[in-house]
């Protein structure tokens, strides 16, 4: 037995020296490692980091390293403290405690050198205190100096609402919302008052689901695909890689990962963070010039916003775990209010005068019911609560609809992605993103039947129809009226209407239904300016008469598509006719469109490909360098003007060849250009063995 006296420090040496001899000392390792207990700040303001040395040796203006961050630190001075004293050093040993100064990025619980990272902890506020400020104090400033408490306190959590300019903590508690208010009046003299309190809720998804992200403005590229799997309750948010080095190279999943895990993603019912689920990176796409950090950051923020809106959410609640001890005589009452709490519980235990109840319950039910509990019991009762963890919330309607979050109109966490065409970024809403994403995707959710089905035509796009086929002319009528609009429901056919002031064509059809067709139709897309002023020919007649080089070009293109048996669209630009609505015409076998005010030939072709080059095999042609780079990376093929007007050539020469083969071999038959039917009913005639109607008295 050691007996001493600390007040008298009487004993205290024999004390320390008995344990010394009694107690296992530790072993530490010869490697540097050291463990961040606590972060405080000196009278002058610095920045301190208490940490225990657990192997090797720390010295001062050593460069430190944690697996928690990405940059390393120089620590400046090393501090032994005793009390509010301290003195310097130049080295502390392994089994030491100490402060440095310098370190502006640790956190408590945060490990360096060979020590990992600290488990997260097991207290989280469940609990939101709007904090009000004094009238004209700096709000941006107070928030900074309200950071350095959080750096402190672990378990405190401030938050800034960029929409409404408010400062928010999160919390465990009322005690601790009191503790909060003296230590910010004793830190910063500032005398604050706390909002009514609101619950912190979380969100998740119900299903698998495929998040894309693309970000393309002007010298800009990245996309990125990220798999959306929920998980148990209580899992959090884990981080993985599915996605081959073939497809993106390793530093740039790195930095995606990266992306992933630095910050709290918000979910799209409340705007709540959303946790329990796996986000595993399935593919991505990166441009050897243009691509920067910056874009897969913004690539990767945009696909799980884009994931969550295409997803089933769930909004979870924080839930209780309760034990209430209460008097005999008010057991009733308290099951009465359990129920009502939407509580959970087993039947009461006995314990002599005294019952105990234990289940869980929603946090928004049973926050201020201890003082009721206090009130009924007249005392005697006791009400002890942990958080058991997040379920599903028992009021989520209700909940969204008092929050009134709005996804789309939230600026700072877009839902939709950008991509570019003629120089210029556009934005793609997120329920359109699969439709223009430049890779393939694993589950995006396509609705596609093994049997011919009727599709609705989308009025978004008149290309959609196309990716389905065109089976006739009121087809690809109705998908052009559905865009552009039409005049009114009456049935006119392909009738022309010239109006006054452009001349431009316009259609109208009743509705139509389209159904799937063959998936190996070939389509051919002709840039039909484009092809004018890049051939001699075409350009010189041009140059006299515009119209009679576009006619021309499309009886060249007609004889082309008779021998080709493809589908071809030849597109002119109207995008400068003021008022154009646009139009689609059926010129012999070939349509030809014609685009209507602000769109260019260019962004027409750009989206039709997108719609259908995922399923058909499709060719543009046109001599546009930018053009021909978007067609390629959308997976189209590509053909020059000049290898267009070839191959017109050659397959002109082809027909004349095989019109000369056919008609050569035993000299020009009487009845050879004819149809077959036509042909063998006058034969009969001319070998007497079918009458004329009419002469059969001759």
């Amino acid at each position: 037995m050691l007996f001493w006296f600390s007040l008298k420090l009487l004993g205290v040496e024999k004390f320390l020296d008995g344990i010394h001899n009694m107690a296992e000392l530790p072993m530490y390792p010869q490697q540097f490692g050291a463990r961040v207990f606590k972060i405080s700040r000196d009278a002058q303001g610095n920045r301190l980091t208490h940490m225990k040395i657990t192997g090797g040796r720390l010295r001062v203006k050593q460069i430190l390293e944690s697996s928690s961050l990405e940059e390393k630190e120089k620590l400046d001075q090393i501090r032994l403290y005793s009390g509010v004293a301290c003195q310097m050093t130049d080295e502390v040993q392994a089994g030491e405690v100490c402060a440095v100064t310098g370190l502006q990025k640790s956190l408590a619980g945060m490990g360096y050198g060979f020590e990992t990272e600290a488990e997260a902890p097991v207290l989280e506020p469940v609990l939101s205190y709007q904090i009000l400020l004094p009238e004209g104090s700096d709000v941006h400033g107070t928030f900074l100096k309200l950071c350095q408490l959080e750096e402190e306190e672990p378990q405190l959590h401030m938050v800034w609402d960029e929409r409404t300019q408010e400062i928010s903590a999160k919390v465990m508690g009322e005690v601790q919302i009191e503790v909060l208010k003296n230590l910010i009046c004793e830190r910063f003299q500032m005398e604050v008052e706390f909002g009514a309190g609101s619950i912190t809720y979380k969100e998740t998804i119900v299903a698998p689901v495929e998040g894309v992200g693309h970000f393309e403005p002007l010298r800009h590229y990245a996309e990125v695909h990220l798999l959306l799997e929920p998980l148990e309750r209580g899992s959090g948010l884990q981080f993985d890689t599915d996605c081959s080095e073939d497809l993106l190279d390793k530093n740039w999943q790195r930095l995606i990962m990266t992306h992933l895990e630095e910050r709290k993603h918000p979910g799209v019912l409340t705007g709540s963070e959303i946790t329990d689920m796996r986000i595993t990176l399935i593919a991505g796409k990166a441009h050897l010039k243009h691509t920067e950090g910056g874009d897969f950051r913004q690539a990767t923020y945009r696909a799980i916003r884009q994931g969550l809106k295409m997803a089933d959410s769930l909004l979870l609640e924080p839930v209780y775990q309760f034990r209430l001890e209460i008097p005999m005589e008010n057991v009733g009452r308290a099951m009465t209010d359990l129920n009502k709490m939407n509580g959970v519980f087993q039947s009461p235990e006995l314990d002599g005068e005294m019952a105990v109840l234990n289940g869980s319950a929603p946090v928004a039910c049973m926050r201020d019911y201890h003082k009721e509990v206090t009130a009924y019991s007249r005392g005697r009762g006791h009400l002890f609560c942990t958080l058991k963890g997040y379920e599903v919330c028992h009021n989520q309607e209700e909940v969204i609809n008092q929050i009134g979050y709005d996804a789309e109109a939230d600026l700072e966490n877009p839902t939709g992605s950008i991509f570019c065409a003629h120089g210029a970024g556009f934005l793609v809403p997120w329920d359109q993103v699969y439709d223009y994403m430049h890779m393939e995707g694993s589950l995006c959710q396509k609705k596609e039947s093994a049997e011919e089905e009727e599709l609705p035509v989308r009025a978004t796009s008149a290309i959609y129809a196309a990716s389905r086929g065109w089976g006739d002319d009121s087809e690809l009528e109705e998908i052009f009226n559905r865009t552009y609009g039409s005049g009114s429901g009456e049935r006119i056919g392909w009738r022309k209407k010239k109006t006054a002031e452009n001349g431009a064509r316009t259609v109208s059809a009743s509705t139509v239904t389209i159904s799937q067709k063959d998936p190996e139709k070939e389509y051919l897309l002709v840039d039909g300016y484009n092809i004018i002023f890049a051939i001699p020919q075409l350009k010189e007649l041009a140059n006299l008469n515009i119209d009679s080089a576009r006619d021309k070009l499309m009886d060249l293109l007609c004889n082309y598509q008779g021998y080709r048996k493809n589908t071809l669209i030849l597109v002119y630009d109207a995008y400068k006719v003021e008022g154009g609505l646009g139009s689609v015409e059926k010129y012999h076998n070939i349509y030809v469109v014609y685009t209507k005010e602000a769109e260019t030939a260019d962004q027409y072709i750009e989206k039709t490909v997108h719609e259908i080059g995922k399923k058909y095999h499709v060719t543009v042609a046109t001599s546009d360098a930018l053009e021909q780079k978007i067609i390629w990376g959308a997976g189209a093929d590509r053909m020059s003007a000049k290898g267009l007007w070839e191959e017109m050539q050659q397959v002109r020469e082809e027909i004349k060849e095989q019109y000369l083969e056919k008609s050569g071999k035993g000299g020009q038959k009487l009845f050879h250009n004819l149809d077959e039917e036509l042909a063998e009913y006058l034969e009969d005639i001319r070998l007497g063995r079918r009458v004329i109607e009419g002469d059969s008295d001759k």
